[in-house]
């Protein structure tokens, strides 16, 4: 339930964070790691597909499949809830956004300055050398049924380019992570949007942002592991809410 008193808050506040996960991205409908899989990749568990160890044995298997959920992505589109936080900071005079999700749904929806905690699949980098690679549409066949691919090679050192994405086992950016947890320290309300908060370090966030004081607000369809610890639990999509929010708080339509 959406209260006045949350309304009024939002309004007053001069910081303000969104904090996303994959279930706003899933309402564009982009696959999340939680999907059944489809075609050559219902054989594999995506877990063991995002490791560094899987892309050192076999390249062309993880890079083939990062390129099919590259297709996914460039396929979706930014969806209410997307554009609705992108509306939000005209009305605020400071609004981070912070993602966990590796596509650019949000900059496609208008948000400026987004801090990618997970990386992102539009910036594939050299695994020797660290340069950024850009990479032209995802090829024919790479969609739907999907197949293994031979990922590219830099054109600096010729090292072997992978995805810029965070794989289980790896640590955050650096960078990226000291701009969130700075962010979360110094908002007066922080969203968790879309997100189970099961994902370490990432899901402390909302927690740095209450003990320095800030209003927390869950939106998410179904329960998480924050039930009990917001300030305010909204449980509906965030394509619903986010709008919601934006209208009652401001009377802004998208």
């Amino acid at each position: 339930m959406i209260c006045e008193e949350l309304l009024a808050t939002v309004r007053r506040a001069n910081r303000v964070v969104v904090f996303t996960g994959a279930g706003v991205s899933a309402e564009s409908g982009v696959p999340t790691f939680r999907d059944a899989q489809t075609g050559l990749w219902a054989k594999f568990d995506p877990t063991e597909l995002a490791t560094p160890d899987a892309f050192h044995r076999d390249p062309a298997l993880v890079w083939g499949w990062y390129e099919w959920r590259r297709a996914a992505v460039l396929r979706a589109q930014p969806n209410r809830a997307h554009r609705a936080i992108a509306a939000m900071a005209r009305h605020v005079p400071t609004l981070t956004v912070i993602t966990q999700n590796i596509d650019d749904l949000h900059e496609r929806g208008g948000s400026r300055e987004v801090v990618h905690l997970h990386g992102r699949l539009e910036r594939p980098y050299c695994n020797q050398c660290g340069e950024v690679r850009t990479l032209a549409p995802p090829v024919a066949g790479v969609t739907g049924e999907g197949r293994r691919m031979n990922p590219p090679t830099c054109t600096r050192c010729d090292g072997r380019v992978r995805p810029g994405v965070v794989w289980f086992g790896e640590s955050l950016p650096e960078r990226e992570w000291f701009a969130a947890k700075k962010a979360a320290s110094e908002c007066q309300v922080f969203f968790c949007v879309g997100t189970s908060s099961l994902v370490y370090p990432p899901a402390s966030l909302p927690r740095i942002a209450g003990e320095a004081g800030a209003a927390t607000i869950q939106v998410n369809p179904s329960p998480t592991e924050m039930d009990g610890e917001v300030t305010w639990d909204i449980l509906g999509a965030a394509g619903s809410v986010m709008p919601e929010i934006l209208k009652r708080a401001w009377d802004a339509n998208l």
